[in-house]
């Protein structure tokens, strides 16, 4: 057999997938970054109708390339806060404004087999987006982010995409010496805000794109 990884994973994806469904999450399965891009402009996009699109800081979002897309359209006002001439000040309200977008991207930390998505946070501000706020959501997921339970979830976050994080954003925490969680005090800690989103409300509402790619942390 050809390509077994992708296989054994397309049949995970599907199953995580269905599970989605069942939990009211519009879900797709796609083989990597560029057919996620694509569904996302030539069918999600076109259907919401969206005026104003933001998006989180989440490196499987960003390994689709689709914030050039978006910066490119004179139709859609894009709110960008990982804008790099941004202050903090400006980044953390170009966040506020976020939350009252029509269109909002992002990624997760782990999505469950039962169809969950899991997510730890330092301001919340992806974590209170996928909840409430803007009117429609889509989630890149890489098939890295698959676990059996919101336990292993969990586990996966605190021990592995929190530390690694926070390498990532260069932030003054002891995960970043030990390459473990040390449930630090440290004012750039990262782990703050948890969420877990057991169903979309109202139906329909999240969009869930599963990449048969290990892309992100």
């Amino acid at each position: 057999m050809q390509a077994p990884i992708e296989t054994y994973y397309a049949k995970r994806l599907e199953d995580v997938a269905q599970a989605l469904r069942d939990n009211h999450f519009k879900a797709h399965v796609v083989a990597d970054a560029a057919a996620a891009r694509d569904l996302f402009l030539k069918e999600i996009l076109p259907a919401a109708g969206a005026k104003t699109v933001a998006y989180g800081g989440s490196g499987t979002m960003l390994a689709t390339g689709l914030p050039t897309d978006l910066a490119a359209m004179p139709d859609i006002d894009v709110i960008d806060p990982l804008d790099k001439t941004l202050t903090a000040e400006q980044a953390y309200e170009r966040r506020r404004q976020a939350l009252l977008s029509d269109l909002f991207l992002t990624g997760t930390n782990a999505v469950t087999e039962d169809g969950m998505l899991v997510n730890l946070d330092m301001i919340g501000n992806r974590a209170c987006a996928i909840a409430f706020g803007p009117r429609q959501v889509v989630v890149f997921v890489g098939r890295n982010k698959i676990v059996p339970d919101l336990t292993a979830a969990m586990c996966r976050i605190k021990e592995y995409a929190a530390p690694t994080n926070a390498m990532r954003l260069s932030k003054k925490t002891p995960c970043v010496l030990t390459s473990r969680c040390e449930d630090c005090g440290s004012p750039e800690r990262i782990c703050n805000v948890w969420t877990i989103t057991e169903k979309s409300f109202p139906r329909g509402r999240v969009t869930v794109i599963c990449i048969n790619q290990d892309l992100g942390l």
